[in-house]
């Protein structure tokens, strides 16, 4: 939602856009327009950001300024505002204009990203455990605590992060992710990396291909923790999981069943038709159809387990 306002010095001439009434909580043109009942509105913790009264009518005004504002009903919005201050051709202010844009999920959006960041952190700090993810051009977005636990730049981990393994293993392991990622397929291997301090610790890597609903490579998830110690996978692990299993695991898993085709259908609400495509490999990795087959089968006790090797096997439980 936006609105606009406007503010005419010499007359007094107040105005304000039907939508600028309704971001701050008001009936439109039930109440005058006035500065004043603009600065009412402003959290009192983000009036000092605000230009004044007499800030305004002087032409000192930001160019942009994010504030909250508290509505009449008590609910809190936070508003991205822009100014513009019109002059004579004296240099004199004679109006000033602005716009308002509703910004509270971005904010609270940032908010959250932040606060997992920090989250992101701490559990790396403490627990040596990261999630991540790998762009399409292989880079990865990691905590930034993790140049401070291994001594080495952020940016340099982010671009190669095999530089963390040490040198007799990283060639090899290097090889093995690589190979996978190419394929794009379950990846998942054990290497021992040195940490500042000196110690010497074995760290389990996992890393899963991404699909959205139309099929398309979105990139890849991660998952780092010390060998030693167990963790649960994060949800989007699950869902990559489930987006590898291919047309021969299908199959594998209506034999344990004993299942035919038409049966592993009825289960998953798809159509005959849709599970030969899934077992043909017709269908791309991100399809819901994929995500229903597979549900159905762990309904009837099927379980698919990544191998160390990347591999994906089939097991009844």
């Amino acid at each position: 939602m936006s609105g606009a306002w406007s503010w005419v010095f010499a007359g007094g001439e107040q105005v304000w856009s039907p939508g600028f009434y309704r971001l701050l909580g008001l009936v439109p043109n039930a109440a005058k327009a006035s500065y004043d009942l603009l600065l009412s509105l402003i959290h009192p913790e983000d009036r000092s950001r605000f230009p004044s009264l007499a800030d305004v009518r002087e032409g000192h005004v930001p160019r942009e300024v994010v504030v909250r504002v508290i509505r009449p009903n008590g609910t809190v919005r936070i508003l991205s505002m822009t100014m513009e201050v019109r002059f004579s051709a004296e240099g004199r202010p004679v109006a000033v204009s602005g716009m308002a844009l509703d910004v509270s999920d971005r904010e609270q959006l940032a908010h959250l990203r932040h606060a997992e960041r920090r989250r992101r952190g701490a559990l790396y700090l403490t627990e040596h455990i990261a999630a991540f993810s790998v762009s399409l051009d292989l880079v990865r977005d990691l905590p930034v605590e993790i140049a401070q636990v291994h001594g080495l730049p952020l940016e340099e981990i982010c671009v190669d992060p095999f530089l963390l393994i040490v040198s007799e293993e990283r060639k090899a392991f290097q090889a093995m992710a690589d190979q996978q990622i190419e394929h794009r397929s379950f990846f998942q291997g054990t290497a021992h990396e040195r940490l500042a301090n000196g110690e010497l610790w074995q760290f389990r890597i996992l890393t899963m291909p991404v699909w959205d609903a139309d099929g398309a490579y979105l990139g890849r998830c991660g998952l780092k923790y010390p060998a030693r110690t167990s963790t649960r996978l994060p949800a989007v692990f699950h869902a990559g999981l489930e987006q590898s299993v291919a047309g021969h695991h299908l199959r594998a898993a209506r034999a344990l069943l004993d299942w035919s085709m038409m049966d592993l259908a009825q289960a998953s609400g798809l159509s005959h038709s849709t599970v030969r495509r899934l077992e043909d490999d017709s269908e791309h990795r991100g399809s819901r159809s994929r995500l229903h087959a597979v549900e159905a089968l762990r309904r009837a006790g099927i379980r698919f387990v990544a191998m160390d090797d990347g591999a994906l096997a089939v097991a009844r439980a």
